[in-house]
């Protein structure tokens, strides 16, 4: 089996895969400083809870936007389940050309969710990932990564919004009843809610006016992440929401690329 770890910003996804199937998908606050110990006292009694064990672990495949998050996942998938990890970086063989200036400088997960997204609804593709940043990511139609927007995500509005202005409260999202808020909270989700559908729809109408005369095709809109299926609610740019598209991106990388080599004698703090 497979253990695919998604290490994002906000939160780090352990999930399972059996070759068929995912068998289970977990999710832990990302915090550079845990250790290795401590993910696996948590992970290993939610794999018991599945009724899976650390053997039956073959591989582990890591991708992650928090550099000082990789040590200890590193030394996890090690010291726990006996593998070396593949880490997802621009280097590894992807299956498409990564068509930017710097391919090393582009999120891990944002090259999974384009391999994710192409195998699935094939291309040209606009992938919108709702995470701690809000990214649009190009496909051509031959699966090429062709570069993309990054945006403030959600949350992180919300909380700057809270912060910098002391009598506006910290507020959940959610999709409003009227555009027009009759009181502070109503007014705040309005402009979160309906600011992020203008900004959707702007970016991708501009994304679609500037590359449809070179991909040769009407690019289609798929949307991941957690809040993926609430703005899709408020919009029909977006036409599929995938809430597993990293993951599987994941999957596809390690089935794309082989594993690199474990032994027993490395020593423990090996970068």
């Amino acid at each position: 089996m497979l253990l695919a770890v998604d290490a994002g910003n906000t939160n780090v996804v352990f999930a399972v895969h059996d070759g068929t199937e995912w068998r289970g998908r977990w999710r832990i606050r990302t915090d550079a400083e845990r250790t290795s110990d401590e993910y696996a006292v948590w992970l290993l009694t939610l794999l018991q809870h599945a009724g899976l064990k650390p053997h039956d672990i073959e591989r582990c495949v890591i991708g992650t936007v928090v550099p000082a998050a990789l040590y200890n996942l590193r030394r996890l998938s090690r010291e726990w389940f006996d593998c070396e990890p593949l880490i997802a970086r621009a280097s590894l063989d992807w299956g498409f050309d990564i068509r930017v200036d710097a391919p090393h400088e582009v999120g891990a997960d944002r090259l999974l969710n384009a391999l994710a997204a192409h195998e699935r609804y094939k291309g040209p593709l606009i992938v919108i990932d709702f995470g701690t940043a809000t990214t649009f990511d190009v496909v051509a139609k031959d699966g090429a990564y062709l570069g993309g927007v990054i945006a403030p995500g959600i949350n992180l509005s919300i909380e700057a919004l809270h912060r910098a202005a002391a009598r506006l409260p910290r507020i959940g999202i959610g999709r409003p009843q009227a555009v027009v808020g009759r009181n502070t909270v109503a007014a705040m989700q309005s402009g979160i809610y309906w600011g992020y559908v203008g900004l959707i729809e702007g970016i991708v109408a501009r994304i679609r006016a500037e590359q449809e005369e070179a991909v040769d095709d009407r690019l289609k809109v798929i949307a991941t992440g957690g809040l993926a299926p609430l703005f899709a609610e408020g919009t029909t740019v977006i036409e599929t929401t995938d809430q597993d598209t990293t993951l599987d991106g994941l999957r596809l990388l390690a089935l794309r690329n082989p594993a690199p080599i474990f032994t027993r004698t490395a020593r423990r703090d090996d970068p």
